[in-house]
């Protein structure tokens, strides 16, 4: 599990996306938005329940700590090379996602809704039926 920091409209405005990968497969299997808060990591692990996940891997985020018993967490950058290889792909695919660009949402809902639609497109391999959206 990680999160990576974004924005939008301004840097006041922060906002954090939450996902977990398989460690074993490297395969993607949730993902929230939200700020650093537990609330945010609670419903990334409550979209994580049916996978019985076991043991977590992450970086030393205090909110993993605080939700995750300690014998379930192992902590370290070395654990994390993967997920962080995944963020470095949506950076790079999404410029809203880079930290110096002219390219951002204006908007909470649309900031959530470009990555997400990249997320399910990319990789879930989900098509969006923008018809809902109209």
């Amino acid at each position: 599990m990680d999160e990576m920091w974004s924005f939008y409209g301004d840097k006041s405005h922060q906002i954090w996306l939450w996902r977990a990968v398989d460690h074993a497969t490297n395969t993607p299997l949730a993902y929230t938005f939200g700020t650093r808060e537990h609330k945010y990591l609670d419903e990334l692990l409550g979209l994580l329940k049916p996978f019985n996940i076991e043991t977590v891997y992450s970086d030393d985020n205090y909110a993993y700590r605080d939700r995750i018993p300690a014998p379930n967490l192992i902590t370290g950058k070395k654990n994390t090379q993967r997920i962080e290889r995944h963020h470095l792909t949506l950076r790079t695919r999404i410029k809203r996602l880079c930290r110096k660009t002219i390219c951002f949402s204006k908007n909470k809902e649309i900031h959530k809704s470009v990555i997400g639609t990249f997320i399910n497109t990319f990789f879930f391999g989900r098509v969006i039926n923008m018809s809902t959206y109209l």
